[in-house]
């Protein structure tokens, strides 16, 4: 069984996406805006990248990196990797042509059936509202999160506010840069 790890920037009243979810507006701007680099505090996004198994998107963040990525060779090894779109509306002629091997998935059930077969990770990037959901579904297994000690106010929070049980986390590794970021590493309790 595969282990499914929602990674985001989030600042510390729990955003991830200032603009609420514009899709022409949304960028990580903010993170490189309010606090000075500090190069550790990326450690972990390096890390990532040489754990991961797959990329698993929502469509507006497929769309929007899609263009990008394939041209950055900071992202050489997740162009490489297999990616799955979870959409009901992307069809499958908008698939990038560039960006390897692309499979959409068309509910959260086959998602469900992606993570018992055999491999490393699948990674969720961006995608706040399939991250949301796919926690409520109870199918996140790990939370990487670098905390930016910011307040956004505005935005898309990284967690839903559905009513449902608890869900205890465990707190698996922790740092805490010169910058005031903060990296937070949790694995979902079950």
């Amino acid at each position: 069984m595969r282990t499914i790890v929602a990674t985001h920037f989030v600042s510390l009243d729990g955003k991830v996406d200032p603009t609420g979810g514009d899709p022409e507006l949304h960028n990580t701007e903010w993170t490189f805006k309010t606090v000075e680099p500090v190069q550790e505090a990326y450690e972990l996004k390096a890390r990532e990248q040489e754990e991961a198994g797959a990329l698993l998107l929502g469509r507006a963040s497929y769309q929007m990196f899609a263009p990008v990525w394939p041209q950055m060779a900071e992202f050489e090894r997740y162009n490489a990797l297999p990616k799955y779109v979870v959409s009901t509306t992307l069809p499958e002629d908008d698939l990038a042509g560039d960006w390897g091997e692309t499979t959409i998935l068309r509910s959260l059930d086959d998602v469900a059936r992606l993570k018992e077969t055999d491999g490393d990770e699948i990674q969720v990037h961006g995608s706040v509202s399939l991250t949301r959901a796919l926690a409520d579904a109870g199918l996140i297994d790990s939370y990487h999160l670098l905390v930016f000690p910011v307040l956004l106010g505005q935005g898309k929070p990284l967690f839903s506010d559905t009513d449902k049980a608890a869900q205890k986390l465990r707190l698996v590794e922790h740092e805490a840069y010169k910058n005031g970021i903060q990296k937070q590493v949790f694995d979902v309790v079950r």
